[in-house]
């Protein structure tokens, strides 16, 4: 069956010929015009043969399309630290670390940073081609693999036929965090809810069976990696009549939530529920669409603008919301833009704690 170029130029870059995969990739570019694992493909090898200014020109392309990808941000990060700028590398291998804790290429790039960051460390490094360790990994070179192999797959094959004689024990993928120390124990279960409500009124007064069963949810929720869905459970039982053992069991749990991206955020609320209970959906993850207006930048660098949520040429609109990051995003106020943010109150106005952006290379 025949492969894509952009197959042949990963067989191509494993085997590290470089040049026939750019050249083999070059020869498509109308083909692959505005995909974004071409602009990858293209940009690591442009990367690998020292070409550096392409490569930085083919990872802006791709970075347009997909913000969050490791690969892209393990090629960034490694042409920051070609040039010595171990700041901005940082930036990227701890973006890289908060989606994929495990690795190995981020911990060793910043490893190096802590012992060796110096300029002329650096500079040797990238002369002898001891930092292509840290460009973005091409996975197993079959030819010197096989050259090493072949000698000692007798051996293999004789150890896989005698593991196969013994019974396979079946594995099941395990929950995925331990959370018995969140379960209910029978004093909490005893006293699910608060006996004085004389001194505090709340927005849900629930009966034990409601105050367990959604704390019950929240857990699966969690389990089943649906973070926001166990958040509004979380959020409805601190604004209800639980007892305070439960609701410190439900902070807790909060502190297991991950942080999403694009690509994993769930459950999604949309911005006219957020408004109508805005208590219940604080600290939620959203990844809303629309275009921004009064944008303002301040002298600490941090950024506001205002949201109007809807599709793309605002034909359905939400609403408005405020937006703010810590540092400017890279914008265009004249085309649609989808944020991922947290939903947070700022003196008791519904806001979104700015994450990242996306927006579309195409001109609309």
């Amino acid at each position: 069956m025949a492969k894509d170029a952009l197959t042949l130029a990963w067989d191509d870059m494993r085997k590290r010929h470089f040049a026939s995969a750019i050249k083999r990739l070059e020869s498509k570019s109308d083909i692959y015009e505005e995909n974004f694992e071409y602009y990858l493909a293209i940009g690591v090898a442009c990367l690998y043969v020292g070409d550096i200014g392409a490569a930085t020109s083919y990872f802006q392309m791709a970075r347009r399309l997909r913000l969050t990808d490791t690969r892209l941000l393990l090629g960034q990060a490694a042409i920051f630290l070609r040039h010595g700028d171990t700041a901005r590398a940082l930036q990227y291998y701890l973006q890289i670390k908060e989606s994929d804790p495990s690795n190995k290429t981020a911990s060793a790039a910043m490893e190096f940073i802590r012992l060796h960051g110096d300029y002329d460390t650096i500079c040797r490094w990238v002369d002898t081609g001891r930092i292509e360790q840290f460009y973005p990994p091409l996975g197993v070179n079959y030819q010197k693999v096989f050259s090493i192999a072949i000698p000692l797959l007798a051996c293999v094959l004789g150890v896989v036929v005698a593991l196969s004689l013994f019974p396979k024990k079946d594995k099941t993928s395990g929950p995925r965090r331990d959370l018995s120390d969140l379960v209910l124990t029978e004093s909490d279960k005893n006293s699910l809810h608060e006996t004085d409500l004389s001194t505090q009124s709340y927005n849900f007064n629930f009966s034990d069976k409601e105050i367990s069963k959604r704390y019950s949810a929240a857990l699966n929720y969690f389990q089943a990696g649906r973070d926001n869905a166990a958040q509004i459970e979380v959020n409805t039982l601190l604004n209800s009549n639980a007892s305070v053992s439960v609701k410190q069991k439900a902070r807790i749990l909060c502190e297991y939530f991950d942080v999403p991206d694009f690509n994993t955020v769930k459950d999604v609320p949309d911005l006219t529920e957020v408004k109508e209970n805005p208590f219940l959906y604080y600290d939620c993850w959203v990844d809303w669409g629309g275009k921004v207006s009064n944008v303002k930048t301040f002298a600490d660098s941090s950024f506001s603008c205002s949201l109007l949520v809807g599709d793309e040429n605002l034909e359905k609109y939400d609403g408005t919301v405020t937006v703010k990051f810590d540092s400017a995003p890279n914008i265009n106020t004249s085309q649609s833009v989808k944020i991922l943010g947290q939903l947070t109150l700022e003196d008791g106005e519904l806001c979104v704690k700015g994450r990242a952006v996306y927006q579309s290379v195409k001109k609309q």
